[in-house]
């Protein structure tokens, strides 16, 4: 049927591109979906340094793998990479475009707009586009990659999943800056939250690990990468996360600050002349595990020169942990009763000495690890608790493209 993204039959598998637009790359994952939300995961892979020289093409097939040098110089020329890779190149996976239903973009920022996904219109590009001032560095790649979508595919139902989405539930009270509160209703100054997708996904998987329904559970979930965020999350809900208006507050992260006194950005200014441009790139960019160790922004690197004797790479550590650790405790005290605990995202799932240290001292809080169980060389869904704990603590890998195939699969199916 023309338009309506299903063409094989209600219980067909759907195939679902995901669609996940940066600056400079584009990340991509085809899904044949089930009736029933499971599915699989046809092909997966990357366009990077898009618009830079040396662009490459990295995909994936259960069978292959292939990387090559490419010409990128735009989106438009990396989505059709991306076509012809899953169409056309050596590792195709369908004969052509005709074989997708459905399209899923991620989408970083939708401000009060959306608390849940939509299907993509003329009127959620705009409100999309209106949200650009709230996040200048993520929307605009993230519309440039609707638009190269839709170009190609203008038939089928394109579909976008918020992160501020699963946020949208935090009250007044927990979103609200103590500033005027004419900023709030004349130019949207408040807390939205990001890795909204993160934290649902993650939040659905721990609620089946523990045998009940997502509604019954309350959870401290952390999403630790070289972005980092943590969400409170009671019943299914999200009532408190750390990232606020921005993906800058919270947590320490790669090469952001996380919070800081507001004041250090005037200081800077008076002190040191720096303009507003100058300040926005030392907290965005030169900041977190990078400004304090002066090795990386990757943890991996930085615990290998804490490991190889290197002060500020040790402090770094610390102070990443610790940061972690005092969220935790004020979210164990926002939800009242915590049933797990639960880590995700590139450090918290591969980090075991970050886990520690963010449960050190916890124990009369009710965190207690198991040494061994966390140490271990696990993969996949895990609970790193000891027996006695009373809380659960949890490790899943976090897989916001599938949640992502999923939402879009069911709107494609309901139209």
């Amino acid at each position: 049927m023309p338009g309506s993204g299903i063409s094989r039959g209600a219980r067909a598998p759907v195939n679902v591109l995901v669609v996940n637009c940066g600056s400079s790359s584009i990340k991509y994952s085809l899904f044949a979906m089930s009736e029933g939300g499971s599915g699989d995961v046809l092909a997966s892979g990357i366009v990077e340094r898009i618009g830079e020289a040396g662009s490459r093409i990295r995909h994936e097939t259960a069978d292959a793998s292939d990387v090559r040098d490419v010409e990128a110089p735009d989106h438009e020329a990396a989505f059709a990479l991306v076509v012809e890779a899953l169409t056309g190149g050596p590792h195709a996976v369908i004969p052509s475009l005709d074989r997708i239903d459905a399209v899923g973009h991620r989408c970083v920022h939708g401000a009060e707009r959306f608390a849940e996904s939509t299907r993509i219109d003329a009127d959620v590009i705009a409100a999309i586009e209106a949200c650009v001032p709230l996040a200048p560095l993520h929307n605009p790649p993230n519309l440039t990659g609707i638009r190269a979508a839709m170009a190609v595919m203008p038939d089928v139902p394109h579909v976008g999943v918020f992160d501020t989405a699963f946020h949208q539930t935090i009250p007044p009270h927990a979103f609200l800056y103590a500033v005027p509160y004419d900023l709030y209703t004349e130019h949207g100054i408040r807390r939205y939250g990001f890795h909204g997708t993160s934290h649902r996904y993650v939040s659905e998987v721990a609620a089946g690990m523990l045998g009940r329904p997502p509604d019954e559970v309350n959870l401290i979930t952390a999403h630790l990468g070289n972005g980092c965020s943590i969400a409170a999350v009671r019943g299914g809900a999200s009532v408190d996360t750390s990232l606020g208006m921005t993906p800058l507050e919270g947590l320490v992260m790669g090469t952001r600050s996380g919070d800081i006194d507001p004041a250090i950005i005037f200081h800077l200014m008076r002190t040191l002349g720096m303009d507003t441009d100058q300040v926005d790139d030392l907290l965005n960019r030169r900041s977190g595990l990078l400004g304090l160790s002066g090795v990386s922004n990757d943890m991996r690197e930085v615990i290998r020169a804490a490991e190889g004797g290197n002060d500020r790479a040790h402090l770094a550590i610390e102070v990443f942990c610790y940061r972690l650790k005092k969220y935790i405790g004020a979210y164990t005290a926002v939800l009242g009763r915590v049933d797990a605990l639960v880590f995700t995202g590139g450090i918290g799932e591969n980090d075991a000495a970050a886990r520690r240290r963010a449960c050190d001292g916890l124990g009369l809080l009710g965190y207690v690890l198991d040494a061994d169980r966390n140490a271990a060389d696990s993969h996949g869904p895990r609970d790193v608790a000891a027996p006695e704990s009373p809380i659960r603590i949890l490790v899943i890998p976090t897989d916001e493209e599938a949640l992502i195939a999923r939402d879009t699969a069911r709107i494609a199916r309901g139209m």
